[in-house]
């Protein structure tokens, strides 16, 4: 079974989970299948922004509970199997927020439990306005202590937290004034929606939204001096690019620049 599909245009690269019958669940398949492609992308030179969507009923319901259930059958009770699980469900979200090119989510009916934390770790998203949200692993039993990571580093606190402790459903309205989405779009404009995002990014300079995207996350982890200190010798490299100085004296000659 094909667990994705991918289309390239206009240096825009669209990935779709296209496993529909299990909610695009993040199954073992699934987290392998994810890492290869953004792995390929990264080394793509000519792909300039990548769009994340599912088929189906659902962008992403989350982990595979039927497969976690078959793994705890072990003899250590699947304490192994769900520490590998966990590991390489971590390393797929930061392999996202590494990879070179942007990164939008086109969101529609759910995004729960790991597939909200799918969401929330996409450089931005897009929501059909009929979309909910969710880290409701706490209905059944289990707290969502791995998307609370991304979760928590897109929304306010208070909201994080009442989510996750209740297993409350949002939906696009309210996931746009808490920030976990850029916007939201009727069904039937959700795919143009999306496409007009990233063409906005695909037409910018790459190496300069690639030295940005890079930029953004390291910054986020360092203290105001430091990150001042980072950030400004990424702009003196940026400065130094051709393109870039192709860019700036285009816009002082009032004309389009003329990128390589």
């Amino acid at each position: 079974m094909t667990l994705l599909s991918r289309d390239v245009a206009d240096h825009i690269a669209h990935i779709e989970m296209t496993a529909p019958t299990r909610l695009n669940a993040l199954s073992d398949a699934m987290i392998a299948a994810l890492h290869a492609e953004l792995d390929t992308i990264a080394k793509d030179d000519t792909i300039r922004v990548v769009i994340l969507s599912g088929s189906g009923k659902a962008l992403c319901a989350g982990h595979d509970l039927k497969e976690m259930q078959a793994g705890r059958n072990a003899p250590d009770q699947g304490a192994a199997y769900f520490k590998d699980l966990f590991t390489r469900c971590a390393a797929l979200m930061q392999r996202i927020q590494t990879l070179p090119q942007p990164v939008i989510a086109q969101v529609h009916g759910i995004a729960t439990a790991a597939g909200c934390q799918l969401v929330a770790t996409c450089d931005m998203a897009v929501a059909a306005e009929d979309t909910k949200f969710g880290v409701n692993g706490v209905n059944i039993g289990l707290f969502c202590a791995t998307p609370m990571v991304a979760l928590t580093r897109n929304i306010p606190t208070k909201s994080a937290f009442e989510m996750l402790t209740t297993g409350r459903f949002i939906d696009a309205k309210e996931a746009h004034q808490l920030g976990l989405i850029n916007s939201y779009a009727s069904s039937e404009n959700l795919g143009s929606a999306t496409r007009e995002l990233a063409a906005k990014i695909a037409e910018k300079l790459p190496a300069a939204v690639r030295y940005g995207k890079a930029a953004f996350y390291a910054q986020s982890q360092m203290t105001t001096q430091d990150a001042y200190a980072f950030t400004g010798d990424v702009m003196v490299t940026n400065m130094q690019d051709d393109d870039t100085n192709e860019g700036i004296q285009a816009f002082l000659e009032k004309r389009p620049p003329n990128w390589s």
